[in-house]
This record gives structure tokens, sequence and C-alpha cells, in this order.
């Protein structure tokens, strides 16, 4: 059946301005902690907002064709879900990762169960599909 992708597309939105957020936030952080482009290491927190940054960068090639992969074959609405346990997962860990690297294992883990159920959810969706049609 058919399922209009309105909240996973609300949801891709919602995670990429995120990701526009914690750019946002790396800039700032460059200006006031004084450390000049192109230069990456020098400052602390500096380098934990630009590690935030990357590392959900990182994880946005997986993250989302697993989103959009799960919605399709199986729910709109699961993959909505989880997409924002992502959301949030990605949050926490930012935040985390910014007041002490040590206490990011919850958004870490949020999101990775996140992705990592989006994966096997698409895995299978596309297995399934072939062995049906026979393939």
């Amino acid at each position: 059946m058919q399922q209009p992708h309105d909240l996973v597309a609300l949801v891709t939105l919602l995670s990429l301005a995120v990701y526009a957020w914690m750019i946002f936030i790396v800039g700032k952080a460059r200006e006031t902690r004084g450390v000049p482009a192109p230069v990456v290491s020098g400052d602390e927190v500096f380098e934990r907002h630009y590690r935030v940054q990357m590392n959900t960068l990182e994880g946005l090639p997986v993250y989302l064709p697993c989103l959009w992969l799960f919605s399709l074959y199986w729910n709109n609405l699961v993959a909505a879900g989880l997409g924002l346990v992502w959301v949030v997962g990605r949050i926490v860990y930012a935040l985390a990762y910014v007041k002490d690297p040590k206490t990011r294992s919850l958004g870490f883990g949020l999101q990775g169960v996140a992705t990592l159920a989006l994966m096997i959810g698409a895995i299978v969706g596309a297995a399934r599909a072939l062995i049906v049609v026979g393939i």
C-alpha cells in the first residue's frame, strides 16, 4: 500500500536543521574561542563542537538513506518515529559531548539504536521485496 511520506520528509528536514544548528554553533565557537579558519585544533571547547558536527556529518550518509528505505519498505510512521529518536539522540549527544565527552554515551546510544533499526529494517525490506518478486 502506497503511503504518503510527509512525516519522513519532515523528519529529514528536522535532521538537517539539527545539522545546520551544529554548523552555526561551530562557527560561533570558532569566533568566541578565537580559532581562525581553517584551523580545527588548539582550543578544547572549539574542538568538541567541531567533533560533534563532524561526527554528525559522518553519520548522515548512513542514517538518511536507511530512514527513507525503511519508510518505503515498511511504515512511514515508524520510520518517522525512529528518525525523531535519532534527532533527539544527536541533540543529547551534542550537548553532553561539549559539556564533558565522557557523558556522550546516552545520546550516541539513542541515535545508534535508531540508525541500526532503520538499517536492519531497510535491508530486510529490500531482501523481502526481492524474494517476493522472485529475483
